[in-house]
């Protein structure tokens, strides 16, 4: 939930009430509050080879993949149990062996665009499910959020925890390296045809081009992304009838208006929220029926959960739905 924009979800008093003594309740623990899908924005950020007790899916991926720390995919029942006891069971993702590659992806088809790499995450999750990939010829270096959105979807399609990108992450300078001197599994190849495929896929419940909410910031969204998203929306104005939320850390939400692009967002008419996720909180405006996102994530979990159609697609096609109330977002 979201209690910094109760008005906004419907969120009544007493529910606001009961989770702001939640939320002290917990600081008398000693507990940092980043309220938060992706801690290593806002200062939790394990180093190589450190190792952690995490538990929200994306970002179990993003440490052990993009950091090279060291976690497996805890329950709240372990990770509480590590808080109090500073240690937790040495098997898994933990361990040298478990975290060398098993399948090679060999990329044929250009991946360059925070779109791209959910494509490639939701296509890795499906055909790899919770086994490690090593990814092959990615050609222009990716962002922490391109990162941040590829071990997202592939967490959602397929529970994806591990993965390596040669000549990017830190435990796989080489593809060789990856595997630790061991043959793939299987060799697997992401071309055009897969990436349209997936594509397809991950839009397959929307029918309707009418858009009702454009949702971004799942993961949430980082300082930089919201910098761009300033610019997008800078002098444009939101469809009346559209609902444009973003979902944010609270020292993002912060550190954004300090920057001054939450007042550009703002004034397009679009809220910002800190602490929530739509899915978990199964959060929608009361009528809406179809979505679109940025997010290859909440494009999977959104139509399950909730039954609202949703269009995956970029940043800018986002945006442009927000201010039209259409979605014309197509493969690229």
């Amino acid at each position: 939930r979201s209690p910094d924009s109760c008005d906004v979800l419907g969120i009544s008093d007493s529910d606001r009430d009961y989770y702001r003594a939640n939320e002290d309740f917990v600081r008398s623990l000693g507990i940092q509050m980043a309220c938060s899908c992706t801690p290593y924005q806002v200062g939790n950020v394990p180093v190589k080879g450190e190792h952690c007790a995490w538990m929200e899916s994306s970002a179990v991926a993003y440490i052990n993949g993009a950091l090279g720390a060291r976690t497996n995919c805890e329950g709240n029942a372990s990770t509480l149990a590590a808080m109090l006891t500073g240690k937790i069971p040495n098997w898994g993702y933990h361990k040298d062996d478990y975290r060398l590659g098993t399948h090679l992806i060999e990329v044929e088809t250009p991946v360059t665009t925070f779109e791209d790499w959910g494509l490639l995450g939701y296509y890795a999750g499906l055909e790899i499910q919770d086994k490690v990939p090593v990814i092959n010829n990615i050609s222009v270096q990716p962002t922490k959020d391109m990162l941040k959105q590829f071990g997202a979807a592939a967490a959602s399609s397929g529970g994806l925890e591990m993965y390596h990108i040669a000549g990017i992450t830190p435990e796989a300078p080489t593809v060789e390296d990856a595997f630790g001197g061991h043959s793939p599994r299987e060799v697997l190849r992401f071309g055009w045809e897969e990436k349209k495929q997936i594509y397809e896929k991950i839009n397959c419940t929307a029918k309707s081009d009418d858009i009702d909410l454009v949702m971004l910031g799942c993961p949430h969204y980082s300082l930089e992304q919201m910098f761009y998203l300033s610019r997008l929306l800078d002098g444009k104005k939101i469809k009346d009838s559209v609902s444009f939320w973003i979902f944010v850390p609270k020292a993002i939400k912060t550190a954004s208006a300090e920057s001054g692009y939450s007042e550009k967002i703002e004034k397009a008419g679009a809220h910002i929220m800190a602490y929530a996720c739509p899915a978990m909180g199964h959060l929608l405006p009361k009528g809406a029926k179809v979505m679109c996102t940025d997010s290859g994530k909440q494009a999977h979990y959104m139509p399950n959960m909730t039954g609202i159609q949703c269009w995956y697609g970029s940043t800018e096609e986002c945006v442009n739905a927000s201010i039209t109330g259409k979605w014309e977002g197509h493969l690229k």
